[in-house]
């Protein structure tokens, strides 16, 4: 349980970095925010904080729990 515990917590840290490189995209973003690049971008940062709440929530419990 330690192990995935400390996975999750590794898992989270990347899931933030993968959260800031996404924003930085989007606020350097140089085109139409109709494109279907742009519209891809949001959908991805969607997904990206769904897995963050998702996983901070898992990581809750399985803390709870020990």
């Amino acid at each position: 349980m330690n192990a995935f515990i400390e996975y999750m917590k590794l898992h989270l840290i990347s899931l933030h970095q993968d959260a800031e490189n996404l924003q930085n995209l989007m606020d350097n973003f140089k085109g139409d925010y109709d494109s279907d690049s742009y519209k891809d971008m949001e959908i991805e940062d969607m997904v990206n904080t769904g897995e963050i709440r998702a996983t901070n929530h898992l990581l809750s419990v399985a803390q709870d729990m020990m």
